[in-house]
């Protein structure tokens, strides 16, 4: 369920298919991410899962699988 959301969210706020989002996913090199559109990413993460994603540990999370497993530690 945390996957296919966070999929969904990706795909629509990097306009690329869902299909081409995967675990493995590096969500700066492989969807062209840059520190705002992190930051935006992570606020709406936030306010959909309703978690707090710490600075700190949000620097360390380079891909989808890292990014689902955090979530879904925090809910």
């Amino acid at each position: 369920m945390v996957y296919e959301k966070v999929r969904s969210i990706l795909s629509e706020q990097f306009d690329t298919d869902e299909e081409k989002i995967t675990l493995q996913t590096d969500i700066k090199k492989d969807l062209n991410a840059d520190s705002l559109d992190v930051a935006d990413l992570l606020t709406t993460l936030e306010e959909e899962f309703k978690v707090e994603i710490e600075d700190e540990k949000a620097k360390d999370i380079k891909t989808v699988g890292e990014l689902v497993s955090y979530i879904q530690g925090r809910s």
